[in-house]
């Protein structure tokens, strides 16, 4: 299990206060490199050593994962990648179109923050010009039909300006299409707010 690093180039108290949640983001931990946040929250939830609705976040992941096992970059500390856990106790029919949904919210969160159109390749894929900015990763461990741990990662480029040669043709990041330099913590924290009204309450229902 990887060491925090206390020399955050964020003060990890800014980044929890900004957090104006009941649950996801009231737990916070910060690397400025790991391996990969994803991995992190799966390494912790066997240790048994993670609370629910803990954010993972990384200025940097040398290993990053995306769907189907393929490697998601994040070599700059320019951009966003997050993963959080929930243990939801839910049916898996409840989580229909989650990765749809998520990704809604971040198109609709970027189009009112920053007034710029994004596009879904569904069900998980963040585009502009037909080329890749983020991607969405949705986990789960079940018990049955029961969903007992839920791992979700995010990763958006947004202010890295260039790409290695075997990625340039088919990522982009929001820097590079709109010349807008994103704040990164402020869209984690609205990104956290706008899950937790608009899905994980009504995740968390029981009936």
């Amino acid at each position: 299990m990887y060491k925090e690093n206390q020399e955050n180039t964020i003060e990890l108290e800014k980044i929890i206060n900004g957090f104006h949640t009941k649950l996801l983001g009231k737990k916070i931990i910060y690397y400025r490199k790991i391996d990969s946040t994803q991995k992190e929250i799966w390494r912790r939830i066997e240790a048994g050593n993670i609370d629910n609705g803990t954010i993972i976040m990384a200025d940097i992941q040398t290993k990053g994962i995306g769907t189907h096992g393929r490697k998601w970059y994040t070599s700059q500390e320019k951009n966003i990648a997050f993963s959080f856990v929930l243990f939801p106790d839910v049916e898996v029919k409840k989580l229909e179109n989650l990765t749809t949904e998520i990704a809604e919210i971040i198109v609709e969160m970027f189009k009112r923050v920053y007034g710029i159109l994004l596009e879904i390749k569904k069900p998980n894929d963040i585009m502009v010009g037909g080329k890749k900015l983020g991607g969405i990763l949705t986990e789960t461990k079940l018990q049955g039909e029961i969903v007992k741990n839920l791992v979700i990662g995010i990763g958006m480029n947004t202010n890295q300006t260039t790409f290695d040669k075997e990625i340039e043709n088919i990522a982009t990041s929001i820097q590079n299409e709109f010349d807008i330099t994103v704040d990164n913590l402020f869209i984690i924290q609205e990104f956290a707010k706008e899950f937790e009204k608009r899905i994980l309450l009504k995740l968390l229902e029981k009936n």
